[in-house]
């Protein structure tokens, strides 16, 4: 049985890894293509397409239902791997591994940010053609983040555009750090919970 239970962990974790290097895809639109991506594309657009159907995440131009569907398969995939490993769980540890995979879902987020703002000062440092399609697209998506978390700082007196790139880094890092160690804590005291 334990043996059964790590293999299909293992196999969850698989999964897993083509969901992402499916949504990578999706990034590049018709930039990728092939066998090995249309096999990628049949063996997981079902799997997404129910989350998209059934949980619609869509916020403007960001669909966060695929972070859905991974974070959902890693809770099962950490589950399996206990079982296999221990053969029992109790509540305490059910309720730890669906608030660690709350914070994947808000620590992924964070990060992707996190990223997004680091390109688009690197491109804003170099000079780079910041008036391209792609450019845009990031403005649009990290723009309105940046703006509401200097409002909240400066208010209406928001400061260069720089000045607002490194204000929302720090911030994200704060929140970042914070989180993951709160998170960690918090787990800690549910896994010895008792039940």
């Amino acid at each position: 049985m334990q043996l059964i239970l790590r293999v299909l962990a293992v196999l969850t974790g698989i999964y897993s890894l083509l969901l992402f290097i499916r949504i990578l895809f999706s990034w590049f639109g018709e930039m990728v293509s092939g066998k090995p991506v249309e096999l990628i594309k049949s063996i997981t657009d079902p799997y997404l397409d129910w989350w998209r159907k059934n949980l619609n995440l869509r916020i403007g131009m960001m669909d966060f239902s695929p972070i859905a569907a991974i974070v959902c398969l890693s809770l099962l995939q950490n589950i399996l791997f206990t079982l296999s490993i221990s053969e029992r769980m109790n509540l305490g540890f059910i309720l730890a591994q669906i608030l660690l995979s709350i914070w994947n879902i808000i620590s992924f987020i964070i990060g992707f940010f996190i990223v997004i703002i680091i390109l688009r000062a690197i491109a804003y440092l170099t000079n780079q053609n910041i008036y391209s399609p792609f450019w845009r697209i990031i403005d649009n998506i990290y723009q309105p983040l940046m703006y509401r978390m200097n409002r909240i700082i400066f208010g209406n007196r928001i400061g260069s555009y720089v000045k607002g790139m490194i204000i929302s880094l720090l911030i994200l890092a704060v929140i970042m750090a914070a989180g993951f160690i709160l998170t960690n804590f918090l787990a800690g005291l549910l896994y010895r919970l008792p039940i």
